[in-house]
């Protein structure tokens, strides 16, 4: 490989094989891109599955507590909670397991198509949860404060419901962030 050297601003040439300051043909070495030590939070880490493991837990229990209230499927935004939280419950399960499968082989998640198959699903298990709290939480601030109806439904367990379900986003958009950083830095 025939190396043209600046003449304005000089560059130190790559130190060769043969010893020479020649730039012919095969002599300079090939220098080993540096890939950057996996981020805690990233698939295939400790920190990875401590998120999906607070995602399954936070949707699990947001989905049981809407599930068990009697007149939750009266009001389409908590029907719309319990389905994203299903969602993201199987959701981190799956990728729960692949962590615990790459920790256990000692095997590094960093594939291209593994990251990005993990970023989108991450990305829209993570805006379901995310749009599904909201809406919930305003019908549960349109039937505590604005009807004043609590007395007559279950405000408390809709309010834990929306409640873990922004804990489980809150936990989700870290996964989601880490893996769109990875996918950009390479």
């Amino acid at each position: 490989m025939n190396v043209s050297h600046a003449s304005v601003h000089p560059v130190d040439d790559p130190p060769t094989t043969d010893g020479g300051g020649g730039g012919g043909a095969g002599n300079n070495i090939e220098v080993p891109r540096v890939r950057m030590k996996d981020v805690q939070g990233m698939p295939g880490t400790p920190g990875g599955l401590a998120l999906r493991i607070c995602q399954l837990v936070f949707a699990v229990v947001g989905l049981f507590v809407m599930a068990t209230t009697s007149d939750f499927p009266s009001v389409t935004a908590f029907c719309y909670l319990v389905a994203a939280t299903g969602l993201q419950s199987l959701w981190s399960l799956s990728l729960a397991f692949i962590d615990i499968y790459a920790l256990l082989v000692r095997r590094s998640l960093q594939n291209y198509r593994v990251v990005s198959l993990f970023t989108i699903g991450d990305g829209i298990t993570s805006t379901l949860t995310f749009a599904a709290a909201c809406a919930s939480a305003g019908i549960t601030v349109l039937i505590d404060n604005d009807l004043d109806s609590c007395a007559q439904n279950h405000c408390a367990q809709f309010e834990t419901a929306t409640a873990m379900a922004f804990i489980s986003w809150f936990t989700a958009l870290p996964s989601f962030l880490l893996n769109f950083w990875s996918l950009a830095s390479r």
